[in-house]
């Protein structure tokens, strides 16, 4: 399923259904699938947890992700080498409360809460944050061009990093 959009523009409705396949994507490991949802262009972000709001360039990120290096991580995910992921952990995501802003015709912002429930090897953890997106259409579909998760966390538990697309 993609999201195709009519020329009316990107609606809330719209947005929410793309935010559910993406999800549906990741917690299915079809991470191939979500890569082609990303512009060429495209930023994947993931700030420190302790200064959110900070640029990137002034703060420490825990992912800062540009089209060749999601694709590198995208590639290393998906391989028995990546051992933090493999076997793959199983992980459930739950979007909400999920809001356009500044809707154009060709563009969007967005932003939706998440909570992401990930188990593997006995082990549950959950992460729980909001989604930042910049939205634009590309030849009829819904592609991403910014995606940022701000994570609600102090301290990431139990090992300290990130090993899951969030």
């Amino acid at each position: 399923m993609t999201a195709a959009v009519t020329n009316a523009g990107l609606t809330r409705s719209d947005v929410e259904d793309f935010l559910y396949h993406e999800a549906a994507l990741l917690d299915d490991w079809r991470l191939e699938e979500w890569l082609d949802l990303f512009t060429l262009d495209c930023l994947y972000e993931v700030p420190a947890s302790d200064r959110p709001q900070c640029a990137p360039e002034d703060s420490f990120s825990l992912i800062h992700d540009r089209r060749p290096m999601l694709e590198q991580r995208v590639i290393r995910l998906s391989k028995p080498t990546a051992h933090a992921e493999f076997p793959h952990s199983r992980t459930r995501r739950m979007i909400s409360n999920v809001r356009v802003l500044n809707a154009g015709p060709q563009e969007a912002e967005a932003v939706a809460n998440f909570t992401i429930f990930r188990s593997r090897n006995g082990t549950e953890v959950f992460y729980v944050g909001s989604y930042r997106y910049g939205l634009t259409l590309s030849g009829g579909q819904m592609k991403i061009r910014y995606r940022c998760a701000v994570l609600d966390h102090e301290v990431l538990d139990p090992h300290g990093k990130i090993s899951i697309i969030l």
